[in-house]
């Protein structure tokens, strides 16, 4: 296993990180707060985020105007706010996952298909665990840890600060993280077998990418699922999670993908970003909708 993706770095501690410090250290005092708190304060704390954090209101505003034709304008600004407000515990969900304790998140927790692991894993290969960036992301990725060993790609912070915060954070219940540039860290972990937890639906700003539908719009996707299965042999299962109306949380592992990787990239990204559309369709106030993710489009325009 690649050495960076093991320990974090010494904590940067020079005096212009401070303000980075501060914010982390709030963080972590928040995961401290009793869970029935932090999901009062956390939709209110979404509310607040959806009248101050006007851009992104509009982003997600727009992205479900797109996706959810189907709707009228009252039922999408109810989802919009739905949105909000799972964004708003979710920010608690990340504190817990990195710094608190997550007992109260293991009650009436559901985990299916664990099996599909086993059954990947039988022959020795390595399995791509494929989620979609949802809100319930990180902490449902540390409830699945307490079933399989997943280690984590993710893209590198810009505040160093930040970076050792969620390395050293993620270090509590991961296998192992590599930073995205690492795919040959990523690759040698897969050929032993490992697991490897990635989402690969954000509108990429580097790498290899093309444009296959998302909720019917086309939407630019890394091929990089496509790739490490065929760089590494390992097989792919995609990963749905959400948090039911009640807080508790469901977890699902669903069966590898069938003759994937196959010799056309697009096609193999096209049936992964169908698995996440599926899965937002399932829990749709909990998929990030504040990204721009139809920034790219083919004729070299943009939807915002």
């Amino acid at each position: 296993m690649a050495s960076h993706s093991s320990a974090p770095p010494a904590p940067p501690l020079s005096p212009r990180h401070w303000p980075a410090w501060l914010g982390i250290g709030l963080m972590a005092l928040a995961a401290r707060l009793p869970w029935m708190w932090q999901r009062a304060i956390g939709q209110g704390l979404g509310t607040l985020l959806r009248v101050l954090l006007r851009d992104r209101r509009e982003v997600a505003a727009r992205n479900l105007a797109l996706c959810f034709p189907g709707l009228d304008a009252a039922a999408r600004e109810t989802l919009l706010r739905e949105h909000f407000t799972s964004l708003g515990i979710g920010l608690f969900e990340f504190a817990r996952a990195w710094w608190g304790s997550v007992d109260p998140m293991r009650r009436g927790l559901t985990v299916e298909g664990l099996e599909h692991i086993e059954a990947a894993r039988a022959d020795g290969r390595g399995v791509i665990v494929v989620s979609g960036h949802f809100s319930t992301l990180e902490i449902c990725g540390r409830l699945m840890c307490d079933h399989v060993p997943l280690a984590g790609m993710y893209r590198p912070h810009a505040s160093p600060a930040m970076e050792w915060a969620v390395r050293r954070g993620r270090a509590r219940y991961a296998a192992a993280m590599f930073p995205k540039q690492d795919v040959r860290g990523a690759v040698r972990h897969l050929k032993k077998g490992g697991l490897l937890w990635y989402a690969p639906d954000q509108d990429p700003s580097r790498g290899d990418a093309v444009f296959v539908p998302f909720f019917g719009q086309p939407a630019h996707s890394l091929t990089s699922t496509h790739s490490l299965a065929r760089l590494s042999g390992a097989a792919v299962v995609l990963f749905q999670h959400r948090r039911r109306a009640d807080g508790s949380y469901a977890l699902c592992l669903w069966p590898a993908l069938e003759e994937f990787p196959s010799a056309d990239p697009t096609a193999d990204t096209a049936r992964v970003i169908a698995g996440i559309e599926e899965m937002a369709r399932a829990a749709p106030s909990q998929y990030l909708w504040i990204h721009r993710r139809f920034k790219r489009q083919p004729d070299g325009g943009s939807v915002y």
